[in-house]
């Protein structure tokens, strides 16, 4: 099978080698942040707009696969991010052992993970329920977790509390509530709308690696660094495989339930962990913070597309 370079990634790649050698800085870079704050805010209004409240409801009804799922996201990757937090120094560096952790926090993905659920004929409802309460649990979640697990990077107070709420959730809100007169326009329009999340995402990257620039983080970086980064990214991605599928077959899961809680449980968003984590964090660590996501996000569209090609061709 022939794997095709996703433009998304490539984009991602472009943004952030761009920004690292050639960063845009002083009221230029201020002009891009502010940019990049509407950009998320918009952002997520159009998550909301996407999500069917009707069909999430009727899609509860496979409570203990969503249970199982997030279980697997909000429980076990962060014990397992908190564990890694032992190979701070000698494997990896603080800020590196940090953007793992965070990785640990964030949300599930929504897109991959259905369709490689539909490519592998998973239960398709179940992942897309799965999937979106994952992401809207998550502005709650991965900031409270964020607080409580990384107090020393997180700022979490009564002001991050607020742009949080303004820049998330009233945005998501918005959009469930317009959802009945924008919902059909959005969906025709679909296609386009997502090049605006990607192109969303590329400015957060390329504003945070910017940032970083500026403040020559890197030079506090090795290559032995990043490639240590890089295999826990890898261990990480592993074990959300092995735990997910494990786990449904523990439960008793039908197969279709077990591929999609091998995906909705394995999967780490980027589309929404970045966001939050130019909420939840300021200043030029931003960059590094986010590298591990960065990562682990390439590895498992990757991964994903191969395992759910081969469950696609297995028997049932």
């Amino acid at each position: 099978m022939r794997l095709r370079p996703d433009p998304f990634i490539v984009a991602l790649v472009a943004a952030a080698l761009v920004a690292t050698f050639v960063p845009v800085t002083g009221d230029a870079l201020d002009v891009l942040k502010n940019v990049s704050l509407v950009a998320i805010g918009l952002l997520f209004f159009l998550y909301g707009t996407r999500l069917s409240t009707a069909e999430t409801l009727a899609g509860l009804r496979s409570w203990r696969l969503h249970a199982a799922a997030l279980t697997t996201t909000y429980v076990a990757f962060p014990l397992l991010g908190l564990a890694a937090q032992l190979l701070e120094p000698d494997v990896l560096t603080a800020p590196l052992a940090s953007g793992v952790l965070l990785l640990c926090l964030v949300p599930s993905t929504v897109q991959s993970c259905v369709v490689y659920t539909r490519i592998a004929r998973g239960n398709v409802a179940g992942s897309v329920v799965s999937a979106s309460l994952s992401n809207l649990l998550g502005v709650f979640l991965t900031p409270a977790l964020a607080a409580l697990l990384m107090t020393a990077d997180a700022h979490v107070d009564s002001s991050s509390v607020l742009r949080i709420v303004l820049q998330l959730f009233v945005p998501f809100v918005a959009g469930q509530l317009l959802r009945p007169l924008v919902g059909r326009w959005m969906e025709r329009n679909d296609h386009r709308l997502r090049l605006y999340d990607r192109a969303s995402i590329v400015l957060v990257v390329f504003v945070a690696f910017s940032e970083g620039a500026e403040a020559d983080i890197w030079e506090t970086q090795t290559v032995g660094s990043v490639l240590a980064v890089v295999a826990v990214c890898a261990v990480l991605l592993a074990f959300g495989f092995g735990w997910s599928w494990g786990l449904g077959s523990l439960l008793g899961f039908t197969r279709p339930d077990r591929i999609a809680l091998l995906f909705c449980g394995s999967n780490k968003s980027l589309a929404s962990g970045l966001p939050i984590a130019t909420v939840l964090f300021t200043g030029e660590r931003v960059a590094l913070l986010v590298l591990p996501l960065m990562l682990y996000h390439q590895m498992q569209i990757i991964t994903g597309a191969v395992l759910a090609r081969r469950l696609s061709a297995a028997p049932r």
